[in-house]
């Protein structure tokens, strides 16, 4: 018999409970023909996980590229579990699209990893408005709904891993 055959590590995962938590949601009002639409599919996701309306706030910015400095802003407040990033960037004739979509998921990545509070990236970037409405309700499903799952989910998983590296987790288990 090997030695993985026998080794069953530790897995941590996440839930789907709203028990407890705190979520933001930033929203962009640029193309809000679709982000309200993903705005709806996020609290949809996040209330089936039993989140109310006392622990969800919602900040609205004008465009995509605002989106990380309010995310970041709110992840350093640590009121929020996670946060919701929600906006659409279409492609038009010039290069602001690339611009902007580069720019804004760099944003969001960098607030993350700063502050070490989950924001979830649903900002879409696609190349036709049609593409974007079956992305936020239609063949596709609605992409805001998987983000406020995996705002839950995240911070369950946030919450688990810290409580994990706590200094009396990191003892051997003999010397406990």
């Amino acid at each position: 018999m090997g030695v993985t055959e026998n080794f069953q590590p530790n897995e941590i995962q996440g839930t789907f409970d709203a028990s407890g938590m705190r979520f933001g949601i930033v929203v962009s009002r640029f193309n809000n023909f679709i982000t309200e639409r993903l705005l709806a599919g996020a609290l949809d996701a996040l209330g089936r996980g039993g989140a109310s309306a006392k622990q969800s706030d919602v900040v609205r910015v004008p465009g995509a590229f605002e989106i990380p400095l309010a995310a970041k802003k709110m992840a350093l407040a640590g009121s929020y579990d996670a946060i919701v990033a929600i906006g659409c960037v279409l492609r038009g004739e010039t290069a602001h699209f690339d611009y902007v979509a580069t720019e804004v998921a760099r944003g969001v990545q960098l607030a993350q990893m700063d502050t070490g509070v989950p924001i979830i990236f649903c900002v879409l970037t696609c190349d036709t408005l049609e593409q974007a409405i079956d992305r936020a309700g239609l063949k596709s499903g609605n992409k805001g709904y998987d983000a406020g799952l995996a705002a839950l989910e995240m911070a369950q998983l946030s919450r688990r891993l810290r409580a994990n590296t706590s200094p009396a987790a990191a003892e051997p288990p003999e010397s406990r």
